[in-house]
């Protein structure tokens, strides 16, 4: 048997055209027509995952959704939401019950059959024994709100874990508003949160790995909480510890930080490898630049190590880099070129663009950051099994070096 599924839906057409859909992979379906039933059945037959419809009596699917997530034995069961509600503001509110996915009716059976496998695969317990590393840390950061901190963060760490062919830890520092694992269409269902009331001593590598979200890049995500009074019970020291510990697991850390210098920023400013100082170009970007550049020199940071990003959120009428330079006294190393349209979606849809479209000209320069960014003897070293990524980076290196 491929695994047990509950179908939850009070319509018995709708039941019948998920069996049909799923036949072929053989799964176990049980079914309940209400969400009273729904919770009794999770509980007694212990489903691997379970497909929930939104429009029923009595009680309505976010709310049955909601219930479950209380329920220690299918806390972290995977939870599609299959109904024909399809408005973003439903969606949301169905990520926020604690919904995995989300699939409107009416749906193409090959559609569900491909969704259902990829929550098999979340819900498989991995037994993999890891070497220890040292990660590289990124953090992405940014005085000034808009800049695009996040849509970056999330590129930088979807683009290493492509090219490397290993996952990438995005961490959301960001507490009160992060937004990075909608920035992967994930659910808030584990996140900080999770690590609020636990003291720093008693959190060890096995608490993170179930509290990390996992995308099906393989990129990994601790995200921010979605109850912003739990972030007060996260300061610079537990912050300090969790970096500590996912830096002996994983290759990269990419860090996406609020624009502050609280304590938390401080503890990942501190650990970080490298810093990209992000801004646009406009005066009140550039003035934020400047402060941001003269607090890393109050803290003795390295120079070396800070990396500046220019990036053009609008088309016309900035600043010229040449000027910004002088301003800020700092060389730019990286820049975005405008380009609202994949933003836009990829914000929306929660496919960063190195993942939806890596051979747009946008998803090609993230890759090509990533690259420029990793660890020096990755980019020396052919990988065994190189990643399409990395032939795609590699080649138009090769390129570039040729044109000279």
């Amino acid at each position: 048997m491929a695994g047990r599924i509950l179908v939850v839906d009070d319509d018995p057409m709708n039941v019948k055209l998920v069996e049909t859909a799923l036949a072929k992979d053989e799964y176990e379906i049980i079914t309940a027509g209400d969400g009273k039933t729904a919770l009794k059945m999770a509980e007694e037959h212990n489903p691997d995952v379970i497909l929930l419809d939104v429009m029923m009596p009595e009680m309505d699917g976010f709310e049955v959704c909601s219930r479950l997530r209380k329920k220690p034995a299918t806390a972290h069961k995977p939870i599609m939401m299959l109904t024909a509600l399809n408005t973003v503001e439903e969606r949301i509110k169905g990520f926020d019950a604690g919904a995995d996915d989300y699939l409107p009716k009416p749906f193409a059976p090959t559609e569900l059959q491909a969704r259902v496998k990829v929550l098999f695969r979340r819900a498989a317990p991995v037994h993999v024994e890891k070497e220890i590393k040292e990660a590289k840390i990124i953090a992405v950061f940014s005085l000034r709100g808009g800049v695009g901190i996040s849509s970056l963060a999330a590129n930088l760490a979807a683009g290493l874990t492509q090219l490397w062919s290993q996952p990438c830890v995005l961490v959301d520092l960001a507490l009160n508003a992060g937004q990075s694992a909608l920035m992967f269409n994930l659910p808030f269902r584990r996140s900080w949160e999770n690590l609020a009331v636990i003291p720093p001593a008693e959190i060890d590598i096995h608490v993170l790995d179930d509290v990390l979200l996992q995308h099906s890049s393989d990129t990994h995500i601790l995200a921010s909480s979605p109850r912003p009074e739990q972030n007060e019970l996260i300061d610079g020291e537990k912050v300090t510890r969790v970096l500590s510990l996912l830096s002996k697991e994983y290759n990269y850390l990419v860090l996406d930080l609020p624009h502050d210098f609280h304590d938390t920023t401080i503890a990942g400013l501190d650990l970080a490898h490298e810093i990209l100082l992000v801004l646009t170009p406009d005066l009140a970007s550039v003035r934020s630049t400047v402060c941001a550049l003269d607090v890393f020199n109050t803290l003795e940071y390295d120079p070396q190590k800070i990396r500046l990003v220019l990036n053009w959120t609008f088309q016309r009428n900035g600043l010229p880099r040449k000027d910004i330079e002088a301003a800020v006294k700092h060389p730019i190393d990286f820049v975005i070129p405008f380009a609202p349209e994949p933003f836009v979606m990829a914000i929306n849809l929660g496919k960063p663009t190195v993942i939806d479209n890596p051979k747009s000209p946008l998803g090609a320069l993230y890759e090509d950051f990533a690259f420029i960014l990793s660890k020096e003897n990755n980019m020396k070293e052919r990988p065994q099994f190189p990643s399409d990524a990395w032939e795609r980076t590699v080649s138009r290196l090769k390129q570039r070096q040729q044109k000279g």
